[in-house]
């Protein structure tokens, strides 16, 4: 079915900027905030039915309505895994624990589903080279979907990037460049550079459709839990990009009918040495200042100023969420925890979700009864330096 894309607007209230989706796209042009998709909503209903997903293809782009793209690049990302890891809630004391594994996206992780967005998108628009700067899994899956798409894929990683990203780049056709640096000066050079070398940047949230891609997690949350949305999503933030897509894509199935006005309770979750969310929630502010000397082994929680603050920040406080913090030493010791209770390898960034969560039960914000989703963002097998002794 064709999309129903109508155009581009700008995320940021009271600026109520809009643009057209048919020419390539950064940010607003008038406040440089983030723009985000819209759809005619009342057309897409028709076909876009709850009876009518029984029926279609397995991958995400099932949702072709609420999608930007009309002919995808696509390598069969999305409907992961929702496991209920029984034993870990068990000891937990939460009989209704789940995890929902999106280690097993092509590229095994989640920044596939941003990608294949991303990418269908730039085709469609005639973009013949795409950059960005990537903290690892990001600039995998960007080299995976440009070498689908036959595009030029330009990256920039920090150098102490894990290995397996970096050959991953290197072995599908990508033009990597490594940083003694952040992903943040990683996006400068991709700034400077990108008029002059003809780039189109697809960096986290300066590019409209990678947040499309990642709000189709909310969508399949829907779809796998019978249209009864869960109780708590506990998320690994670096970037934001995918909390910010999942409540995008609650509103836009409110909208439809396919819900009502029920939200879970979103918990950002990062590293104490990565934690610019974490505190500007606790600070009661509306933007997070860039965290200095931000340093953390679960590399796509590095990341020290999100360009969609604000966006994460606004989805905490209207789902009466919360932001926590977690050491790496946590975060690592609870992926052997996960792994040993449920099978699941789980990457540095899923896995800070638990000891985040003991912490919840500790607090009384999450009890038994409630049904509660740990978003595992990618696999443990691109991380083995971080194992090591």
């Amino acid at each position: 079915m064709p999309s129903t894309l109508t155009h581009l607007e700008c995320s940021r209230p009271g600026c109520g900027t809009t643009v057209p989706y048919a020419q390539p796209q950064n940010l607003c042009p008038v406040c440089r905030a983030p723009l985000l998709a819209r759809y005619d909503l009342d057309t897409a209903r028709r076909t876009l039915t709850r009876n009518a997903l029984r029926t279609r293809e397995r991958s995400m782009w099932r949702y072709q309505e609420v999608m930007p793209a009309v002919t995808p690049v696509t390598l069969g990302e999305g409907v992961t895994p929702l496991v209920h890891a029984r034993r870990l809630g068990e000891q937990l004391g939460l009989e209704r624990l789940l995890i929902k594994d999106e280690g097993q996206n092509p590229t095994q992780s989640f920044k596939a589903r941003g990608m294949t967005a991303a990418i269908s998108m730039a085709k469609e628009l005639g973009i013949k080279k795409v950059a960005v700067p990537s903290a690892g899994n990001a600039a995998g899956a960007l080299a995976a979907y440009a070498a689908r798409a036959g595009m030029e894929a330009h990256i920039f990683m920090p150098s102490d990037t894990p290995r397996a990203n970096i050959v991953e780049c290197q072995q599908t056709g990508a033009n990597v460049t490594l940083i003694d640096g952040l992903i943040t000066d990683c996006g400068k050079i991709v700034a400077e550079r990108k008029e002059a070398e003809g780039w189109f940047d697809v960096s986290t949230l300066k590019e409209p459709y990678r947040v499309e891609g990642k709000k189709t997690m909310g969508y399949e949350l829907g779809e796998q839990l019978n249209w009864e949305l869960p109780d708590v999503i506990l998320y690994p933030t670096g970037g934001g990009t995918g909390l910010i897509g999942m409540w995008k894509a609650f509103d836009e199935m409110q909208q439809m009918g396919w819900i009502g006005n029920k939200r879970p309770r979103m918990i950002s979750v990062q590293s104490s040495g990565c934690a610019p969310v974490v505190r500007a929630f606790e600070n009661g502010e509306r933007f997070a200042a860039e965290f200095e000397n931000a340093e953390t082994v679960a590399s796509g929680l590095r990341v020290p100023k999100a360009i969609g603050d604000f966006l994460i920040l606004d989805a905490l406080r209207a789902s009466n969420g919360t932001a926590v913090a977690v050491s790496d030493e946590e975060l690592i010791k609870a992926v052997g925890e996960i792994g040993a209770l449920t099978g699941i390898f789980c990457a540095p960034e899923g896995a800070a979700c638990l000891p985040a969560l003991r912490t919840l039960i500790k607090d009384g914000f999450v009890n038994n009864g409630e049904t509660v989703v740990i978003f595992n963002t990618g696999s443990g097998v691109k991380y083995l330096e971080a194992f090591s002794d």
